[in-house]
């Protein structure tokens, strides 16, 4: 898969304009959460899984976008996005959100039984930005550490600026919230064998070439596992989606271990780079983290 270099008029120079903040502050849960590559990958398919299950997203995604072609390419293309949200300097990340919602505004259409759908719809916004939040979050808690109920309420707290950049609504604000908006759509949530294909684009490996095929059978079980158990059972995505014992322990392994060693170029690295600090400092403690932005006159920002 050929590099992505730019986004939407952007770059993807993490690293530049020197200084100029995030949306995102760094000492936040969110900067914690997404530097993680291995609990990303899982949360990423439960939401796109959570997505699936409403037919109108599900059409205008299959319908409106590359993604019968080109499924990893424009699931790349919408991590980027949301890496930007979170570590990206705040000029970039608004003229890309910009640039997604007027992509959004040209998508309209029925779904194969005739409803008719429009992704500038809130109740879609609304819901794909609980998906993702859900997501990342729930793995980053299940696969690498376990977050508080405080930290849960925070990281979602901390994502309210950039998803009404979307156009968001009614962003969700405690893991409650997710509960109940989960309740109110479970009735029109259905099984499509588009949901077990893009499983099963996963598990080929196809994402990643050098990757163990192993690890993204493992990722693909895990995000089944991840979604609400009314959820699952009305996608019919049953036992043979468990994950083994093996499985199970092998992402712990990789999980904990990108969550010690920074990833060269990635996200975080750049964004702490163009912020000043340690190139490291999305994998430090918060006492470290703290004790950093004192020596800066920053005040910290986070619980965390």
């Amino acid at each position: 898969m050929e590099p992505v270099t730019s986004y939407l008029g952007w770059n993807l120079d993490f690293t530049e304009p020197k200084g100029e903040p995030a949306l995102c502050a760094p000492d936040s849960i969110s900067w914690t959460v997404y530097k993680n590559p291995i609990s990303l990958a899982i949360g990423g398919v439960a939401a796109v899984l959570l997505e699936f299950a409403d037919a109108r997203i599900r059409s205008g995604v299959w319908d409106h976008s590359v993604y019968p072609t080109d499924p990893l390419g424009r699931s790349r293309r919408t991590g980027l996005a949301a890496m930007v949200g979170i570590y990206g300097p705040e000029s970039a990340a608004r003229r890309v959100i910009k640039g997604v919602n007027h992509m959004h505004a040209r998508v309209s259409g029925k779904t194969p039984t005739g409803e008719a759908y429009a992704a500038t719809d809130v109740e879609l916004l609304d819901w794909v930005s609980a998906t993702a939040a859900y997501g990342f979050m729930m793995a980053y808690d299940r696969y690498v550490t376990p977050l508080s109920y405080g930290e849960k309420c925070q990281f979602y707290e901390e994502s309210v600026p950039v998803v009404t950049l979307y156009g968001v609504k009614s962003p969700i604000r405690r893991p409650e919230d997710f509960e109940a908006m989960v309740r109110a759509r479970l009735p029109r949530f259905e099984p499509h064998q588009i949901n077990r294909d893009f499983l099963e684009i996963i598990k080929s490996g196809k994402a990643a070439r050098g990757v163990p095929k192993g690890l993204y059978v493992a990722i693909a079980n895990a995000a089944v596992g991840l979604l609400p158990g009314d959820v699952r059972h009305r996608l019919a995505l049953g036992g043979e989606f468990d994950l083994t014992l093996p499985q199970r322990l092998s992402l712990r392994m990789a999980a904990k271990l990108a969550n010690t060693v920074p990833a060269k170029n990635s996200p975080a690295v750049g964004a702490a780079q163009r912020l000043g600090l340690p190139h490291n400092f999305a994998w430090k403690s918060p006492a470290a983290k703290a004790r950093i932005l004192a020596e800066r006159g920053q005040a910290p920002v986070s619980a965390e």
